[in-house]
């Protein structure tokens, strides 16, 4: 039996009952792990195996990012598309009217362009229309993917090359809409998944040739933050293809757990994976409501009538449960649908009003079901604008909660008192509630939402500071030990896969993240910068990450995995 052993300067296990350790050794073949603890306690576990001193590297689990859509995020974020968000290096709309002006000179003429991310509050953009776009792009086709994946803007190249009449575009698809001139023709704006699927697929189509490649270069893009781990949170079976190739290359980087839409008519169906420690499919996805930075969430409170929000064409509210992507009878009516067949449950919620619902909904199914008091971990995502009351609610009846610190971190200071009153916006993500009230806390970026930075969850976990220096709401600091077991232990429970990852103990996988220094070291305003992230491991072998994109373009040459740009597109709904 091949087997390894590393010594590192510090191993922290994540595991309580042996939280610090010297040497870590593994079985190469089965890449599960033989012993944790001091070096001659892993030579007695591998004997004859050579010591390999990583010297002042600290292991640790490797981070797992338990919500995510690393198709879509590739296909829309990695080139030739271009992500200009503001924490992208685009802070101002004047940031990204420079860009395209770049890109337009840049490009043959007739390469369309995509660009993913336009933020209205924080880069204070009006919505950009088609006479908008067209002086930065009078001819060539450009589309504009607004940052909450509820928008869509286009140029009047697009508009003529969708041949629709007269410029007007069709009717209404159902839940969605296109925005329309006083004489009917379109102004460049798709509302909702449908309308843009319509409007712009075949532009992006055309713009992304290698959608798998750039899937590829998105799991890349994680495994550099030391992920090892995640989730695809929108997934469809016209996925499949695509996820069996990402995940079964020997240098695939990161494990992914499917959570099917409930919207797709065969979301209850089970899939057979080449390879289930690598791809699994885990649950059903449902939407409550949408995005705060929309005004499309489900909540009690209205936004302040401020410039800023203004400025974003946001709709005051309280939009209460109006929000709702359901009707109460028609969530009963998916749960009782999908609880009977075994899937974990998982409900995308941003507001107040949307919790009460999805938790009223939930206790109805878990009690219909003799589901009460099991196992079963249903999940809650986002919940920015909920309440810790509603945090200990979801506890008691083992529903688990999945906060995303990049709402706080990107958004904080606009949250406090530009957004929301301070006592609403400055409590949004109580991570500190959710840890007192007990809760199996995992943290997520909501990849293409958010850059996947577990480090920096991790930094503005214990400090609470945004990105631009400020504190909001010091009560919900947590300790780094908590921070830690959001990216670890708490989200591999949530994926249910505590006993396989998310743990340095025998008996699990070698999923290893290799840092600069010890975290706990680290000054923690500043440790997602001082704590560098030196390599990941995968089932005890090195990740090679300029292997495995190689190993994917040689599929994609073949174009046996064809990945269907209209299925990764329409699963963009956070």
């Amino acid at each position: 039996m091949a087997t390894t052993i590393l010594k590192a300067d510090s191993i922290i296990t994540m595991d309580e009952s042996n939280p610090r350790a010297e040497a870590i050794a593994f079985d190469d073949s089965s890449g599960k792990i033989l012993a944790v603890g001091s070096v001659a306690d892993c030579q007695a576990a591998a004997p004859g195996t050579e010591v390999t001193d990583l010297g002042s590297t600290v292991l640790m689990p490797g981070f797992i990012e338990a919500h995510s859509h690393p198709m879509l995020g590739g296909m829309i974020t990695q080139k030739p598309c271009h992500w200009i968000a503001p924490y992208m290096g685009y802070p101002h709309f004047s940031d990204v009217e420079a860009l395209w002006t770049k890109v337009n000179a840049a490009l043959p003429p007739d390469q369309p362009v995509v660009f993913q991310g336009l933020d209205r509050l924080l880069q204070q953009a009006e919505m950009p229309t088609n006479t908008d776009l067209d002086k930065f792009f009078p001819t060539r086709r450009a589309v504009v993917l607004d940052n909450s994946g509820h928008v869509a803007y286009f140029n009047s190249a697009v508009i003529a090359f969708n041949k629709w009449a007269d410029g007007k575009p069709p009717a209404n698809p159902p839940g969605a809409h296109f925005g329309r001139n006083p004489d009917g023709t379109s102004n460049g704006i798709a509302y909702e998944t449908a309308a843009q699927l319509e409007a712009v697929l075949p532009t992006v189509r055309d713009a992304v040739p290698h959608p798998l490649e750039s899937a590829a270069q998105w799991l890349q893009y994680m495994a550099g933050f030391g992920i090892t781990a995640t989730s695809e949170m929108t997934y469809s079976t016209n996925m499949l293809k695509g996820y069996e190739a990402l995940t079964t290359r020997p240098d695939s980087p990161v494990r992914i757990s499917l959570y099917h839409m409930a919207i797709d008519p065969d979301a209850g169906v089970k899939v057979d994976s080449p390879d289930p420690a690598m791809l699994r499919k885990q649950g059903v996805k449902l939407w409550a409501d949408g995005s705060p930075w929309v005004g499309s969430i489900a909540s009690s409170f209205a936004y302040l009538d401020t410039p800023a929000v203004q400025k974003a064409q946001i709709p005051l509210g309280p939009g209460g449960d109006k929000m709702m992507n359901y009707t109460r009878v028609e969530l009963d009516a998916l749960l009782a649908k999908y609880a009977p067949q075994g899937w974990q449950m998982s409900f995308h919620v941003n507001g107040d009003v949307g919790l009460d619902i999805v938790l009223d909904a939930y206790e109805e199914a878990l009690v219909n079901n003799n589901l009460m008091g099991t196992d079963h971990r249903w999940r809650v995502e986002h919940c920015g604008g909920c309440r810790g009351d509603q945090f200990q609610r979801a506890v008691d009846m083992g529903v688990t909660i999945s906060l995303g610190p990049f709402q706080y971190i990107y958004w904080g200071d606009l949250l406090d008192g530009t957004m929301f009153p301070p006592e609403l916006g400055s409590q949004w993500m109580r991570w500190g509630d959710a840890v007192r009230t007990g809760a199996h806390l995992s943290f997520h970026n909501d990849g293409p939402v958010s850059p996947p930075i577990p480090l920096l969850n991790i930094q503005t976990a214990i400090t609470r500071t945004t990105d631009t220096g400020q504190v909001h709401g010091a009560n919900q600091i947590i300790s780094i030990d908590e921070a830690l077991k959001a990216e670890t232990v708490g989200a591999a429970y949530m994926l249910h896969r505590e006993d396989e990852i998310g743990s340095l103990a025998p008996g699990m996988y070698a999923d290893l993240v290799e840092l600069s220094m010890d975290p706990y070291l680290a000054e923690p305003t500043k440790l997602a910068t001082q704590v560098k992230v030196q390599g990941t491991w995968s089932s005890g072998r090195k990740i090679d990450l300029d292997s495995y994109m190689a190993q994917i373009k040689e599929i994609e040459a073949a174009n046996t995995h064809p990945v269907d740009h209209g299925t990764v597109m329409g699963s963009h709904k956070c």
